[in-house]
């Protein structure tokens, strides 16, 4: 079956020399620590996709992963594993491997710096390749790559019972009847195999897209293929979008695969099919990619992607901390991280779970980390959050490394001249870095010499006092004090004192408990309290595993930092990932004007917005999926897929609907339901949708899922991506839905 020049071509790298350098492969040293140093053999498999690392354990089986799930390949020492366990000298021969997942990193040493430069190039550039190719190239990717499994004998033909292999190699379980179907339907030759053209027209058959055929079809009026004006038809009528014959014309032009339709102005079903299929046709406004809010309002009218114990990558009571922890949530778009500060050993401060097992490491290469890889994903300012148990004498180390290392980047007095008397905006900020922490005076007294000392509450002595450790009250250094400008951690004691007595800078942490407590009982004054104050919310120091907890409420409350575990994949990161998927990825969402004025009247539980509360409703029509994957790859057995569709929102909003689970086919199921929800604050509200691998014995496997918020939805026939429990995008997987949001009558 020749498949191999066909996937090469599709990647445009045939006989690339980067690509026959991987297929060829060769010895690496893999680096675990200072003294465990072995040499494996890597190479690329035939399906240019698969890494194989050859294992010297006898029992153990030769490992492998995808290209898909690496992240980044790094040239150098700067891992933090490559930093701890090798030497300078070494430096021009490591590169890390760094994978999307919670999976490690694999540090690996070249024989040379040639070498070395050489994978760290070719991985680069067949990773990068992979990830630009258009969906449909994805889906011909994985099915060859299917296929060529299947071909036991690697004779490149298929047998019949090749067939039903590959069929139960993407996820559908047919009987033998449709194989032999099927199988004749193609066998041309009636040879008793397929080959060549043969198994090019078995692949059609399989990738036919009815739903699809059904919508051309119906727009399709010249001569069996759509012309400008039949498009601009389907994209007025169905799609909802303001569309000219200059907008068709140009989708034709870089859509249509077929010259000579394209020549004619024409788009053919495998264009119309292309076009469906770009990110820019799928579910999200695609205006709201890029940053399209005004980002000039002060600093606490914004939702703020934050972390929890950012330094963990597990749990919270052995798990091990890391730089990678910071560098992962810097990467997905986090804007306010967390540092547990203690005293470490020669003078320097090191961060870790205090009272726990937790490994430490130290504050100055968390700082370090953090100033490379602040600024990569989003421009607008990180918030460094201090919880700060170091003596006097290493809080000036920290202030040291700090000012050293972050330089001017970091914000040590107000922004223009006088006290401020509001935030700065995210913009005025770019490239920034704030203190959130103690200080030992108001920002008002900064000239004055005598201070009084602050007996502030934080998250981490509320934690020791619940836990019975007795914590001497410690004293503040001046240097580290002074870095605390905007953002001054301080004790809440009700929303009347706080608008009394507290200057705009000073802000309140809050438990998740005591928050949602807050937010369901005095929801308007929260709401208020956030027009004009910063609130941070954290979880109970009793989510020993690092579990989360369901970030909305906070949102509807107003709280700017409500602080989540990065580290733990669950539906609430789901949420968070959803809310801050838009404006560029920023990490900062403009809260709605509502939200935002000190007199509102709003309030999430009762809806009091006055007589201008209309709200909407939205019509989703679940029509098929698309090469699920499935859930585990270590089982014989086929999904039953079945779809949530749920809001999120202010309580009036929350609803869920789903699905009849479609028995044995993750390939291509259909279900065709409708469903309707009311949604009375779209501004706040959030769809979710998700696929489950139905089990009427026990609970359901999560497939994938994808969240946006409401106002971001595109109306009409949508593809909708969908991530892995991680928050990574499934390459070829998808669903298509119809959506419909009308004004309520």
């Amino acid at each position: 079956m020749e498949t191999n020049g066909l996937e090469n071509k599709l990647k445009g790298l045939e006989g690339d020399p980067d690509l026959q350098f991987l297929l060829k492969g060769g010895d690496l040293l893999k680096v675990l620590s200072p003294s465990w140093k072995k040499t494996r053999y890597f190479r690329l498999q035939e399906d240019c996709k698969t890494m194989w690392r050859e294992s010297k354990k006898t029992f153990k089986k030769n490992d492998t992963f995808s290209l898909d799930d690496i992240s980044a390949v790094q040239m150098g020492r700067q891992s933090e594993g490559l930093k701890k366990n090798t030497e300078e000298q070494v430096e021009d021969r490591c590169f890390s491997i760094v994978f999307k997942s919670r999976r490690k990193n694999l540090d690996l040493i070249s024989s040379s710096e040639e070498e070395g430069k050489q994978w760290v190039k070719s991985l680069q550039k067949v990773v990068s390749n992979l990830n630009n190719l258009s969906r449909k190239q994805k889906t011909e990717h994985w099915i060859f790559s299917c296929l060529r499994k299947a071909d036991k004998n690697k004779d490149e033909n298929l047998s019949p019972s090749e067939v039903k292999s590959f069929m139960h190699l993407i996820n559908i379980e047919v009987d033998d009847e449709y194989v032999e179907m099927l199988f004749k339907k193609c066998d041309r030759s009636q040879s008793g195999t397929l080959a060549g053209e043969e198994i090019k027209h078995f692949y059609d058959l399989l990738t036919q897209r009815d739903e699809i055929d059904v919508i051309y079809e119906e727009y399709a009026k010249t001569t069996g293929f759509m012309s400008a004006q039949n498009l601009v038809d389907f994209l007025l009528k169905e799609q909802r979008e303001k569309a000219t014959l200059a907008d068709a014309h140009r989708i034709i032009e870089t859509y249509e695969p077929d010259e000579n339709a394209k020549e004619k102005k024409l788009l053919s079903k495998d264009g119309f099919l292309m076009y469906l299929n770009h990110p820019d046709a799928m579910i999200l406004n695609p205006d709201h990619k890029d940053v399209y809010q005004d980002m000039s309002q002060p600093l606490n009218h914004y939702f703020i992607s934050s972390s929890h114990n950012t330094y963990l990558m597990e749990d919270q009571l052995k798990g091990p901390s890391s730089t990678e922890a910071y560098i992962r949530a810097l990467q997905k778009g986090c804007r306010c991280v967390e540092l547990d500060c203690w005293d470490g050993s020669d003078n320097e401060p090191v961060i870790y779970h205090g009272y726990t097992l937790t490994s430490k490491i130290l504050f100055k290469d968390v700082i370090k980390a953090i100033s490379e890889h602040a600024f990569k994903t989003s421009q607008y300012p990180v918030i460094l959050s201090l919880e700060n148990h170091c003596s006097v004498e290493q809080q000036e180390v920290m202030a040291r490394h700090m000012s050293s290392i972050l330089g001017s980047a970091l914000i040590t007095s107000p922004l223009g001249d006088g006290m401020p008397t509001n935030f700065p905006s995210p913009e005025e900020l770019k490239g920034k870095f704030l203190i959130k922490g103690k200080r030992l005076n108001k920002l008002e007294d900064t000239f004055a010499e005598a201070a009084a000392d602050d007996t502030d509450v934080t998250e981490e002595e509320d934690r020791a006092h619940e836990n019975k450790h007795i914590t001497t009250h410690l004293t503040l250094a001046k240097e580290l004090s002074d870095m605390v400008i905007y953002l001054k951690s301080v004790h809440f004691h009700g929303f009347e004192d706080a608008q009394k007595n507290l200057s705009f800078y000073e802000m309140a942490s809050f438990k998740e408990g005591k928050a949602m407590k807050l937010a369901e009982e005095s929801a308007n004054a929260y709401v208020r309290h956030n027009v004009e104050k910063f609130s941070r919310i954290y979880p109970a120091g009793s989510r020993t595993d690092s579990s989360n907890y369901n970030p909305v409420p906070l949102w509807n409350a107003g709280c700017q930092i409500v602080a989540l575990n990065f580290q733990t994949p669950c539906t609430d990161m789901d949420m968070n990932q959803g809310r801050f998927l838009v404006n560029g990825k920023s990490g900062y969402i403009l809260k709605p004007a509502f939200m935002r004025d000190v007199a509102t009247e709003f309030d999430p539980i009762t809806l009091t917005r006055g007589d201008w509360l209309k709200h909407k409703t939205l019509h989703v029509m679940v029509i098929s999926a698309q090469q699920l994957p499935k859930v585990n790859q270590k089982k014989s057995s086929i999904v039953d897929p079945l779809v949530k569709v749920e809001i999120y929102g202010v309580p009036a909003d929350v609803a869920e609907r789903e699905t009849e689970p479609f028995d044995n086919n993750g390939f291509n199921p259909s279900w065709n339901e409708n469903f309707q929800f009311d949604v009375y604050v779209p501004e706040l509200a959030l769809v979710r949708f998700s696929i489950e691998d139905y089990d009427s014995s026990s609970d359901n496997d999560f497939v994938g899922q994808y969240t946006i918020p409401f106002n971001s939805l595109k109306m009409g026939y949508r593809h909708v991506p969908l991530f892995n429990k991680n928050g990574d995008l499934l390459p070829s997987a998808g669903l298509f839905v119809h959506i419909m949001v009308l004004d309520a009558e």
